[in-house]
């Protein structure tokens, strides 16, 4: 269906509410109910910008600002169709549960540098937010670029010695992949096609016919390896090493602002700069569907070994965004869908995860998960959240992750590729595998000698109530699918 362009200034408004956000939060540090009110208020303001848009998006409307141009066919321009709405429904809604859940975190453990932690955290959103509403591949760049350099003193947060190393590999990966594969690339794209606009339709692309094949196949490799928050292997190890940081960061960088950013901008290239027919062409997508399907089997596998329960969340992490990768790689209706959703299905589900991993560290000072056995008889509804939101990642209905799984084996039949499926078998057993022991341990497994958890009882309600919502959110989409399919939906056409 044809879709009409319509000047917007609300994206410009939209993305500059975080930014406001951040400067209120450090002008007014020294009071924290005000500098926590203003990232309250910031984040629900964007929210709902957000959700004034979906009418025009449900009714084929492309919305667009121009800010400037820079050369011909090389502009920051912000643009909203219905796979920038995915994201960008995803990216403020979280920030809205999570500034919540941040204060009863920070406050709970009366961490340091808070003003400026919540002044991170907004113009992560920032950077998150432009890259949503981004319509073209330099804006995207930029606003990829903001992210990195944002996120880094969140994940340095603690500064010591661990915190500064697991920042200094974070910021190194991500801005090294960045210089070295994606701006050479950008540029190579833009002597090609003369633009760097992302295309009106997933099916084209922007290449011109009679292009050099081998130089555009060399070209997709540099986007996908230069994307590198999407934690593909083997240029993953910045994940688990940033998992030093406080746990509303792990949320942040695991369910919102950076991981999604990776595979956003990685999905975003595929279908449109290369499109669905240049690959097809090229034959760039199944093998990189087998290609990615490593990172999902052995992050998958090192998941299983790690007893800290943040280090096995961010190890499902690196396994579950190569699902998205994977899907739309496929090149089928049923597979990009299944990729382009589990966007919004791990978002809900995985910041559920972390948030509980939080609440156990606030309430009981437990990290590893061979200390909570019968603790989920002390905590039974963070582990309750725990558990549903597990069920999701290893695709169990009627929870969200369900409907990612049943379109990914679709599109793996679709596409004729027994191996996916074979990956994506094994993959849901090992799910099973590292999820099933943390909540039969908590509920059904015998208490330590001597330590009978007297006193401890469930985190604050500032916590425990976004733990609640979101996990609520992941059922909700699970049995009602086409609240966030039908933006999907309207991307494939």
């Amino acid at each position: 269906m044809n879709s009409q362009t319509v000047s917007s200034v609300e994206l410009l408004i939209a993305l500059l509410v975080p930014l406001a956000g951040a400067v209120g939060v450090m002008l007014k540090g020294r009071d924290e109910n005000i500098r926590e009110g203003i990232s309250c208020v910031a984040s629900l303001v964007l929210f709902g910008i957000v959700l004034s848009l979906i009418p025009d998006i449900l009714h084929h409307r492309t919305l667009v600002f121009h800010m400037f141009t820079l050369l011909p066919g090389v502009s920051i321009t912000l643009r909203a169709d219905a796979m920038s709405m995915i994201f960008a429904i995803v990216a403020s809604s979280l920030w809205t549960i999570a500034v919540f859940y941040s204060m009863g975190y920070m406050r709970g453990l009366n961490e340091q540098a808070q003003t400026r932690f919540n002044a991170c955290f907004a113009l992560s959103i920032f950077g998150a937010i432009g890259v949503a509403f981004s319509d073209n591949l330099f804006t995207m760049y930029l606003f990829y670029e903001i992210v990195s350099v944002c996120t880094y003193p969140l994940v340095a947060h603690h500064q010591d010695d661990e915190g500064y190393h697991g920042a200094r590999k974070y910021i190194i990966y991500l801005t090294t992949t960045a210089k070295a594969f994606l701006l050479p690339a950008m540029i190579l794209i833009y002597v090609l096609t003369g633009t760097l606009d992302f295309a009106a339709n997933i099916s084209t692309g922007i290449f011109p016919a009679g292009v050099n094949t081998a130089l555009v196949t060399m070209l997709y490799i540099f986007c996908l390896f230069g994307f590198a928050k999407n934690g593909v292997m083997p240029f993953h190890h910045w994940l688990p090493g940033a998992m030093v940081a406080p746990t509303p960061v792990s949320a942040l960088l695991h369910a919102v602002a950076v991981v999604k950013v990776g595979v956003f901008c990685t999905t975003r290239v595929m279908l449109y700069v290369f499109g669905v027919d240049t690959m097809h062409a090229l034959n760039l997508g199944i093998p990189t569907a087998y290609f990615v399907g490593f990172t999902v089997l052995m992050a998958s596998i090192l998941a299983l070994s790690k007893d800290n329960l943040k280090a096995r969340l961010a190890y499902s992490t690196v396994s579950q965004l190569s699902y998205i990768i994977m899907g739309v790689a496929l090149l089928t209706p049923a597979g990009i869908q299944g990729g382009l959703i589990h966007i919004v299905n791990h978002g809900f589900s995985k910041i559920t995860l972390f948030f509980c991993a939080g609440a156990i560290y606030v309430a009981a000072h437990k990290k590893n998960i061979s200390e909570m056995e019968g603790l989920g008889r002390t905590m039974p509804f963070t582990f309750g959240a725990f558990a549903i939101a597990s069920l999701s990642m290893i695709g169990a209905p009627p929870v969200a992750g369900f409907v990612t799984k049943w379109n990914l084996l679709v599109g793996s039949i679709q596409a004729h590729q027994i191996g996916i499926l074979l990956i994506l078998i094994a993959s849901t057993l090992l799910n099973v595998g590292y999820f099933a022991p943390v909540t039969y341990k908590a509920f059904f497994g015998k208490r330590p000698e001597g330590e009978p958890y007297t006193g401890i009882k469930e985190a604050p309600l500032a916590m425990l109530i976004p733990i609640l919502i979101a996990c609520a959110i992941s059922v909700i989409i699970g049995i009602f699918p086409n609240i966030m399919m039908q933006f999907v939906k309207a991307v494939t056409g």
